[in-house]
């Protein structure tokens, strides 16, 4: 497939032995050690994107891989493991289905599902979890409120006050959206930061961003904390195949005007200056503004495509970074497509300066 000039993929680059392997900053110099890597072995951006960058871990609160079982002999989780993994991770992803939780927590595919089956049924029980919906044939699971509740006394995971339990967005006909979400962080988990389970903590979903006094308000479909040396996040937004292609090009557009406002700081009776909302009020230790990333899917193969494309014309000049791919190809490991470049003296000629005091 030819993509439109705007768009630029990588030169092909020799990957690492073991798939996204780097060494966070703060670990032994050994090839043991290697847990994330960054963006820059998946495609270029811009010299000061590129620079290698380690990523911390937060051991109390990830989800453990596996013990490795011996020879010829399968390991058996313990339930109450498997209940806390499993409250863990609808904690950060919110919506799952017993397929994706048993490829986070077993690491067994279809034979850890009757592990999760198992546990999600306890769960239930208890009151902590329930489901409200199907994705085809898979129950979709979500936290009770008394779930989130028994996650936040645990301190198993970092205070988010506002975070729904998705029960309603599944009633509601939009469960495979939010499955989608999932797919699309287990795959970028697993294919860009080399495991499923270590940083799966590092994300939210539904994340909302807003300026007030110009009336721009809309969720980021998920949000990934696991800082480069530019930034501390990753932005990432779904397309499931159900917006139009001008609705999917403004919601990418909403991105660069939340980056493109200015506030204006400084004492009554000073000069002053005008500084990036995003820097002083959002993302207060970035120097960038953290990178879009745009996941297609829904629909088939040849089908992304066409919209990869649309949307690379669509966005044509957008002063922030932007990365496209398909959730096929970023299931498989496959390179992302720069559509986007960040470039804030640009931005700040496209937006009008707020008055001064």
């Amino acid at each position: 497939m030819t993509y439109a000039s705007s768009a630029r993929q990588p030169e092909p680059e020799p990957r690492p032995t073991s798939r996204g392997a780097e060494r966070p900053a703060d670990a032994p110099d050994s090839s043991a050690a290697s847990s994330a890597v960054n963006d820059s072995n998946v495609v270029p951006i811009t010299a000061d994107h590129t620079t290698r960058q380690g990523v911390s871990r937060r051991a109390d609160t990830s989800l453990p891989s596996p013990e490795t079982p011996a020879k010829g002999k399968k390991s058996t989780p313990t339930a109450g493991k498997v209940r806390a993994d499993a409250l863990r991770m609808l904690g950060c992803v919110r919506i799952a289905t017993v397929r994706q939780m048993a490829l986070v927590i077993t690491g067994e595919g279809s034979d850890g599902r009757s592990y999760v089956r198992r546990a999600m049924k306890e769960l239930a029980e208890l009151g902590l979890v329930e489901t409200n919906g199907k994705d085809g044939k898979h129950q979709i699971w979500n936290l009770t409120v008394a779930g989130q509740k028994a996650l936040a006394d645990g301190n198993e995971l970092p205070a988010r006050p506002k975070a729904g339990t998705g029960a309603k967005a599944v009633r509601a006909g939009f469960g495979p959206h939010a499955v989608a979400v999932t797919d699309t962080i287990l795959a970028y988990t697993d294919t860009v930061l080399g495991g499923r389970r270590e940083y799966l903590t590092d994300w939210q979903v539904e994340v909302n961003h807003a300026i007030k006094e110009t009336g721009l308000s809309f969720n980021t479909d998920a949000v990934l904390a696991v800082p480069t040396k530019t930034s501390e996040v990753r932005l990432f937004e779904l397309d499931n195949g159900t917006m139009s292609q001008a609705r999917l090009a403004k919601e990418v557009w909403d991105y660069e005007r939340y980056a493109g406002h200015r506030v204006w700081e400084g004492a009554r009776g000073t000069i002053g200056g005008t500084y990036p909302f995003w820097q002083r009020h959002r993302y207060t230790r970035s120097t960038s503004f953290p990178r879009l990333h745009v996941v297609l899917a829904g629909k088939a193969e040849h089908l992304l495509d066409n919209r990869l494309q649309a949307l690379t014309s669509a966005v044509h000049g957008i002063t922030i970074a932007v990365w496209v791919n398909t959730l096929p190809r970023l299931q498989r490991g496959e390179p992302w497509y720069e559509i986007g470049v960040d470039d804030p003296h640009r931005r700040r000629a496209r937006y009008p300066e707020p008055v001064g005091r």
